[in-house]
Protein backbone atom coordinates (compact mmCIF):
# COMPACT_ATOMS: atom_id res chain seq x y z
CA UNK A 1 0.00 0.00 0.00
CA UNK A 2 1.03 3.48 -0.46
CA UNK A 3 2.25 5.22 2.58
CA UNK A 4 -0.30 8.07 3.37
CA UNK A 5 2.21 10.88 2.93
CA UNK A 6 2.93 10.00 -0.63
CA UNK A 7 1.91 11.95 -3.15
CA UNK A 8 0.06 9.95 -5.94
CA UNK A 9 0.45 11.12 -9.29
CA UNK A 10 -2.30 10.66 -11.67
CA UNK A 11 -0.70 10.93 -15.27
CA UNK A 12 -2.71 10.41 -18.39
CA UNK A 13 -1.08 9.27 -21.22
CA UNK A 14 -2.61 11.43 -24.24
CA UNK A 15 -2.01 11.01 -28.05
CA UNK A 16 -0.67 7.60 -27.65
CA UNK A 17 0.54 8.57 -31.30
CA UNK A 18 3.03 11.43 -30.27
CA UNK A 19 6.08 12.05 -27.75
CA UNK A 20 3.45 11.61 -24.53
CA UNK A 21 5.10 8.14 -23.50
CA UNK A 22 8.63 9.36 -24.40
CA UNK A 23 8.24 12.29 -21.80
CA UNK A 24 6.50 10.30 -19.42
CA UNK A 25 8.87 7.35 -19.54
CA UNK A 26 12.07 10.05 -19.22
CA UNK A 27 11.25 11.38 -16.90
CA UNK A 28 10.15 8.07 -14.18
CA UNK A 29 13.79 7.17 -15.36
CA UNK A 30 15.36 9.61 -12.96
CA UNK A 31 14.89 7.40 -9.19
CA UNK A 32 14.62 10.80 -7.08
CA UNK A 33 10.97 11.45 -8.90
CA UNK A 34 10.19 7.90 -7.30
CA UNK A 35 11.24 9.51 -3.88
CA UNK A 36 9.28 12.38 -3.39
CA UNK A 37 5.99 10.69 -4.96
CA UNK A 38 3.98 7.19 -6.59
CA UNK A 39 3.11 7.63 -9.85
CA UNK A 40 0.26 6.25 -11.56
CA UNK A 41 0.07 6.07 -15.13
CA UNK A 42 -3.21 6.14 -17.14
CA UNK A 43 -2.83 4.10 -20.32
CA UNK A 44 -1.82 1.16 -21.48
CA UNK A 45 1.12 -1.68 -20.65
CA UNK A 46 0.84 -2.41 -24.03
CA UNK A 47 1.38 0.64 -25.58
CA UNK A 48 4.01 1.57 -22.93
CA UNK A 49 6.00 -1.33 -24.26
CA UNK A 50 5.54 -0.16 -27.62
CA UNK A 51 7.03 2.57 -27.04
CA UNK A 52 9.82 1.77 -24.86
CA UNK A 53 11.24 -0.70 -27.48
CA UNK A 54 10.89 2.15 -30.41
CA UNK A 55 12.35 4.09 -27.83
CA UNK A 56 15.01 1.41 -27.00
CA UNK A 57 14.62 2.52 -23.34
CA UNK A 58 15.58 -1.26 -21.34
CA UNK A 59 16.18 0.65 -17.60
CA UNK A 60 12.33 1.32 -16.90
CA UNK A 61 9.26 -1.26 -15.97
CA UNK A 62 5.82 -0.11 -15.01
CA UNK A 63 4.52 -2.11 -12.29
CA UNK A 64 0.90 -3.26 -14.06
CA UNK A 65 -2.37 -2.59 -11.54
CA UNK A 66 -5.95 -2.56 -11.82
CA UNK A 67 -6.56 0.14 -9.35
CA UNK A 68 -4.54 2.69 -7.34
CA UNK A 69 -4.79 0.60 -4.15
CA UNK A 70 -2.88 -2.07 -5.12
CA UNK A 71 0.34 0.75 -5.61
CA UNK A 72 3.27 0.51 -3.84
CA UNK A 73 5.61 3.57 -3.18
CA UNK A 74 9.34 3.57 -5.23
CA UNK A 75 7.88 2.51 -8.06
CA UNK A 76 6.19 3.43 -11.26
CA UNK A 77 2.74 1.92 -11.91
CA UNK A 78 0.00 1.68 -14.71
CA UNK A 79 -3.02 1.14 -15.19
CA UNK A 80 -4.71 0.08 -18.37
CA UNK A 81 -7.40 2.26 -19.49
CA UNK A 82 -7.72 1.07 -22.87
CA UNK A 83 -8.22 -1.67 -25.60
CA UNK A 84 -5.36 -4.29 -26.08
CA UNK A 85 -6.01 -4.01 -29.62
CA UNK A 86 -5.57 -0.61 -30.13
CA UNK A 87 -2.78 0.44 -32.63
CA UNK A 88 0.02 2.49 -32.45
CA UNK A 89 1.02 4.56 -35.63
CA UNK A 90 3.62 7.03 -34.80
CA UNK A 91 3.25 10.31 -36.11
CA UNK A 92 -0.12 10.15 -37.13
CA UNK A 93 -3.22 11.20 -36.27
CA UNK A 94 -6.12 8.83 -35.49
CA UNK A 95 -9.10 7.89 -34.44
CA UNK A 96 -7.92 5.33 -31.95
CA UNK A 97 -5.58 7.38 -30.08
CA UNK A 98 -8.03 10.23 -30.00
CA UNK A 99 -10.43 7.56 -28.25
CA UNK A 100 -7.00 6.46 -26.60
CA UNK A 101 -6.46 9.76 -25.49
CA UNK A 102 -10.20 10.20 -23.71
CA UNK A 103 -10.47 6.95 -21.75
CA UNK A 104 -7.18 7.70 -20.15
CA UNK A 105 -8.22 11.10 -19.32
CA UNK A 106 -11.65 9.91 -17.95
CA UNK A 107 -10.49 7.19 -16.01
CA UNK A 108 -7.43 9.50 -14.24
CA UNK A 109 -10.94 12.62 -13.95
CA UNK A 110 -12.58 9.84 -11.91
CA UNK A 111 -9.66 8.36 -10.00
CA UNK A 112 -8.92 12.27 -8.91
CA UNK A 113 -12.75 13.36 -8.16
CA UNK A 114 -12.80 10.04 -5.83
CA UNK A 115 -9.86 10.99 -4.00
CA UNK A 116 -7.71 8.16 -5.34
CA UNK A 117 -4.92 10.33 -6.52
CA UNK A 118 -3.77 13.83 -5.20
CA UNK A 119 -2.73 15.76 -8.84
CA UNK A 120 -2.88 14.81 -12.46
CA UNK A 121 -0.47 15.67 -14.74
CA UNK A 122 -1.76 15.30 -18.41
CA UNK A 123 0.26 14.64 -21.44
CA UNK A 124 -0.73 16.27 -24.61
CA UNK A 125 -3.36 15.45 -26.26
CA UNK A 126 -4.60 16.00 -30.46
CA UNK A 127 -7.41 18.66 -30.07
CA UNK A 128 -8.86 17.26 -33.05
CA UNK A 129 -9.11 13.23 -32.88
CA UNK A 130 -10.24 13.48 -29.68
CA UNK A 131 -13.21 15.28 -30.56
CA UNK A 132 -16.60 12.76 -30.06
CA UNK A 133 -19.59 13.18 -27.98
CA UNK A 134 -17.82 12.25 -24.76
CA UNK A 135 -15.62 15.40 -25.57
CA UNK A 136 -16.75 18.19 -27.24
CA UNK A 137 -14.30 20.89 -25.98
CA UNK A 138 -11.52 23.08 -27.42
CA UNK A 139 -8.89 21.39 -24.81
CA UNK A 140 -8.59 20.45 -21.66
CA UNK A 141 -8.98 23.17 -19.71
CA UNK A 142 -12.43 23.41 -20.94
CA UNK A 143 -13.12 19.93 -20.29
CA UNK A 144 -11.48 19.74 -16.70
CA UNK A 145 -14.18 23.18 -15.76
CA UNK A 146 -16.55 20.60 -17.00
CA UNK A 147 -15.79 18.14 -14.73
CA UNK A 148 -14.57 19.76 -11.72
CA UNK A 149 -17.50 21.97 -11.42
CA UNK A 150 -15.80 25.35 -11.71
CA UNK A 151 -17.18 28.06 -13.03
CA UNK A 152 -14.48 30.50 -13.25
CA UNK A 153 -11.03 29.52 -14.28
CA UNK A 154 -7.84 30.36 -16.28
CA UNK A 155 -5.00 28.70 -17.65
CA UNK A 156 -1.92 30.31 -16.22
CA UNK A 157 1.33 29.12 -18.37
CA UNK A 158 3.79 29.07 -15.46
CA UNK A 159 7.80 28.73 -15.82
CA UNK A 160 10.91 30.30 -13.61
CA UNK A 161 10.58 33.82 -15.38
CA UNK A 162 7.18 34.26 -15.37
CA UNK A 163 3.64 33.25 -14.82
CA UNK A 164 0.97 33.60 -17.76
CA UNK A 165 -2.21 33.92 -17.81
CA UNK A 166 -5.13 34.80 -20.68
CA UNK A 167 -8.40 35.54 -20.76
CA UNK A 168 -9.68 34.57 -23.91
CA UNK A 169 -8.37 30.52 -24.32
CA UNK A 170 -8.98 28.58 -27.29
CA UNK A 171 -11.25 30.48 -29.53
CA UNK A 172 -10.71 32.28 -32.93
CA UNK A 173 -9.05 35.92 -32.86
CA UNK A 174 -11.86 37.66 -34.88
CA UNK A 175 -13.61 36.47 -31.62
CA UNK A 176 -11.39 37.99 -29.06
CA UNK A 177 -13.15 41.83 -29.30
CA UNK A 178 -16.56 40.52 -28.77
CA UNK A 179 -15.91 37.93 -25.94
CA UNK A 180 -14.18 40.33 -23.65
CA UNK A 181 -16.32 42.23 -20.89
CA UNK A 182 -15.41 43.60 -17.37
CA UNK A 183 -16.38 40.86 -15.74
CA UNK A 184 -14.73 38.12 -17.65
CA UNK A 185 -11.24 40.22 -17.70
CA UNK A 186 -12.15 40.98 -13.65
CA UNK A 187 -12.63 37.65 -13.11
CA UNK A 188 -9.50 35.98 -14.33
CA UNK A 189 -7.66 38.78 -12.49
CA UNK A 190 -9.24 37.50 -9.33
CA UNK A 191 -8.51 33.83 -10.12
CA UNK A 192 -4.69 34.53 -11.01
CA UNK A 193 -4.47 36.57 -7.65
CA UNK A 194 -6.14 33.58 -5.53
CA UNK A 195 -4.00 31.32 -6.99
CA UNK A 196 -0.55 33.18 -6.92
CA UNK A 197 -1.89 32.94 -2.64
CA UNK A 198 -2.98 29.30 -2.45
CA UNK A 199 -1.03 27.76 -4.99
CA UNK A 200 2.39 29.65 -4.93
CA UNK A 201 2.77 31.37 -1.47
CA UNK A 202 2.80 35.07 -2.66
CA UNK A 203 1.30 36.81 0.00
CA UNK A 204 0.97 40.30 -1.53
CA UNK A 205 0.76 39.22 -5.86
CA UNK A 206 1.79 42.14 -8.38
CA UNK A 207 -0.42 41.51 -12.07
CA UNK A 208 0.43 43.48 -14.99
CA UNK A 209 -2.92 43.03 -17.21
CA UNK A 210 -2.35 43.59 -21.22
CA UNK A 211 -4.37 46.23 -23.42
CA UNK A 212 -5.85 44.48 -26.29
CA UNK A 213 -4.88 46.79 -29.22
CA UNK A 214 -1.65 48.12 -29.99
CA UNK A 215 0.06 50.79 -27.94
CA UNK A 216 -3.42 49.76 -25.69
CA UNK A 217 -5.45 51.82 -27.77
CA UNK A 218 -3.35 55.09 -27.34
CA UNK A 219 -6.28 56.66 -25.16
CA UNK A 220 -8.72 55.42 -27.63
CA UNK A 221 -7.34 56.19 -30.49
CA UNK A 222 -6.38 53.20 -32.13
CA UNK A 223 -9.31 51.20 -29.93
CA UNK A 224 -11.82 51.40 -26.97
CA UNK A 225 -12.36 48.58 -25.38
CA UNK A 226 -8.64 49.45 -22.99
CA UNK A 227 -11.08 52.59 -22.14
CA UNK A 228 -14.24 50.80 -22.01
CA UNK A 229 -13.18 47.47 -20.42
CA UNK A 230 -10.17 46.67 -19.17
CA UNK A 231 -9.45 49.90 -17.45
CA UNK A 232 -12.67 49.65 -15.36
CA UNK A 233 -11.78 45.71 -14.79
CA UNK A 234 -8.27 47.02 -13.22
CA UNK A 235 -10.11 49.88 -10.98
CA UNK A 236 -12.44 47.45 -9.74
CA UNK A 237 -10.02 44.79 -8.61
CA UNK A 238 -7.96 47.48 -7.01
CA UNK A 239 -11.46 48.27 -5.40
CA UNK A 240 -11.18 44.87 -4.10
CA UNK A 241 -7.79 44.29 -2.88
CA UNK A 242 -5.89 43.19 -5.33
CA UNK A 243 -2.64 45.21 -7.11
CA UNK A 244 -3.45 44.72 -10.26
CA UNK A 245 -1.92 47.33 -13.10
CA UNK A 246 -2.10 48.29 -16.81
CA UNK A 247 -3.55 48.15 -19.38
CA UNK A 248 0.34 47.60 -20.90
CA UNK A 249 0.97 47.30 -24.30
CA UNK A 250 2.37 43.74 -24.63
CA UNK A 251 5.64 44.50 -27.32
CA UNK A 252 6.92 47.61 -24.64
CA UNK A 253 6.38 45.50 -21.80
CA UNK A 254 8.52 42.87 -22.66
CA UNK A 255 10.64 44.76 -24.42
CA UNK A 256 11.54 47.12 -21.23
CA UNK A 257 11.92 43.22 -19.84
CA UNK A 258 9.49 45.01 -16.60
CA UNK A 259 7.23 41.90 -16.68
CA UNK A 260 10.22 40.96 -14.29
CA UNK A 261 8.69 43.24 -11.83
CA UNK A 262 5.31 41.27 -12.00
CA UNK A 263 4.40 37.90 -9.97
CA UNK A 264 1.81 37.00 -12.99
CA UNK A 265 0.57 38.95 -16.41
CA UNK A 266 -2.61 38.58 -18.03
CA UNK A 267 -3.12 38.78 -21.44
CA UNK A 268 -6.29 39.46 -23.64
CA UNK A 269 -6.00 36.23 -25.55
CA UNK A 270 -4.06 33.01 -26.73
CA UNK A 271 -1.33 33.98 -28.87
CA UNK A 272 -0.91 37.86 -27.06
CA UNK A 273 0.63 35.77 -23.92
CA UNK A 274 1.64 32.14 -25.35
CA UNK A 275 4.04 33.64 -28.12
CA UNK A 276 6.56 35.59 -25.86
CA UNK A 277 5.79 33.14 -23.13
CA UNK A 278 7.29 30.21 -25.16
CA UNK A 279 10.00 32.43 -26.55
CA UNK A 280 11.28 32.55 -23.18
CA UNK A 281 10.56 29.45 -21.09
CA UNK A 282 9.24 26.76 -24.01
CA UNK A 283 12.28 24.44 -22.83
CA UNK A 284 10.39 24.18 -19.42
CA UNK A 285 7.17 25.83 -19.40
CA UNK A 286 3.97 24.32 -17.68
CA UNK A 287 0.48 24.56 -18.35
CA UNK A 288 -1.90 24.60 -15.17
CA UNK A 289 -5.13 25.33 -14.86
CA UNK A 290 -5.83 27.87 -12.23
CA UNK A 291 -9.17 27.94 -10.52
CA UNK A 292 -10.12 24.46 -9.96
CA UNK A 293 -10.61 22.39 -6.85
CA UNK A 294 -8.16 20.34 -7.99
CA UNK A 295 -4.20 20.12 -9.19
CA UNK A 296 -3.46 19.72 -13.06
CA UNK A 297 -0.27 20.48 -14.88
CA UNK A 298 0.49 19.68 -18.22
CA UNK A 299 3.38 20.52 -20.42
CA UNK A 300 3.58 22.90 -22.55
CA UNK A 301 4.28 21.65 -25.48
CA UNK A 302 1.97 19.15 -27.54
CA UNK A 303 2.06 16.24 -29.09
CA UNK A 304 4.97 16.65 -31.51
CA UNK A 305 4.37 14.36 -34.00
CA UNK A 306 7.27 14.91 -35.89
CA UNK A 307 9.74 13.80 -33.34
CA UNK A 308 7.31 10.85 -32.01
CA UNK A 309 9.71 7.18 -31.64
CA UNK A 310 13.12 8.95 -32.25
CA UNK A 311 14.04 9.49 -28.96
CA UNK A 312 15.16 12.94 -29.51
CA UNK A 313 11.92 14.90 -26.84
CA UNK A 314 13.02 16.94 -24.36
CA UNK A 315 11.18 15.83 -20.89
CA UNK A 316 11.93 19.14 -19.22
CA UNK A 317 8.59 20.74 -19.36
CA UNK A 318 6.56 17.44 -18.87
CA UNK A 319 9.39 16.62 -15.25
CA UNK A 320 8.51 20.91 -14.49
CA UNK A 321 4.69 19.57 -14.41
CA UNK A 322 5.26 16.73 -12.16
CA UNK A 323 7.42 19.38 -10.35
CA UNK A 324 4.60 21.81 -9.91
CA UNK A 325 1.83 19.65 -9.03
CA UNK A 326 3.32 18.59 -6.16
CA UNK A 327 4.59 21.86 -5.40
CA UNK A 328 1.57 23.12 -5.66
CA UNK A 329 -0.16 20.10 -3.08
CA UNK A 330 1.91 20.89 -0.71
CA UNK A 331 1.41 24.70 -0.46
CA UNK A 332 -2.61 24.52 -0.83
CA UNK A 333 -1.90 22.00 2.37
CA UNK A 334 -0.11 25.05 3.87
CA UNK A 335 -2.32 27.45 2.65
CA UNK A 336 -5.73 25.48 4.13
CA UNK A 337 -3.72 25.77 7.70
CA UNK A 338 -2.77 29.44 7.65
CA UNK A 339 -6.26 30.07 6.73
CA UNK A 340 -7.70 28.29 9.55
CA UNK A 341 -5.13 30.04 11.93
CA UNK A 342 -4.52 33.15 10.71
CA UNK A 343 -1.11 35.07 12.65
CA UNK A 344 -1.12 38.06 10.72
CA UNK A 345 -3.81 39.86 8.58
CA UNK A 346 -2.26 42.10 5.84
CA UNK A 347 -3.96 45.45 4.56
CA UNK A 348 -3.21 46.00 0.86
CA UNK A 349 -3.41 49.53 -0.35
CA UNK A 350 -3.21 48.79 -4.28
CA UNK A 351 -3.88 52.68 -4.70
CA UNK A 352 -0.77 53.34 -2.90
CA UNK A 353 1.52 50.72 -4.51
CA UNK A 354 4.31 51.81 -6.92
CA UNK A 355 3.26 51.70 -10.99
CA UNK A 356 6.69 52.81 -12.13
CA UNK A 357 7.09 51.20 -14.68
CA UNK A 358 8.64 52.42 -18.20
CA UNK A 359 7.27 51.23 -21.48
CA UNK A 360 7.00 52.24 -24.99
CA UNK A 361 5.14 51.57 -28.30
CA UNK A 362 8.40 51.67 -29.87
CA UNK A 363 6.95 50.70 -33.24
CA UNK A 364 6.40 53.40 -35.10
Amino acid sequence: MIHQNTIRVGISHGDINGIGYEVIMKTLLDPRILEMCTPIVYGSPKVAAYHRKALNINNLSFNHIRSTKEAHGRKAHIINCIDDNVRVELGKSTRDAGDASFAALDRACSDLQNGFIDVLITAPINKDNIQSESFNFPGHTEYLAKIFNAEDYAMLMVSETMKMGVVTTHIPVAKVAESLTKELILSKIKIIAKTLQQDFSITKPKIAVFGLNPHAGDNGLLGTEEKEIIIPAIEQAKKEGIIALGPFPADGFFGSEDYRKFDAILAMYHDQGLIPFKLASFERGVNYTAGLPIVRTSPSHGTAYSLAGEGVASPESFRQALYLAIDIFKNRKIYAEISKNPLRKYNINPNQVDESVDIEAGDD
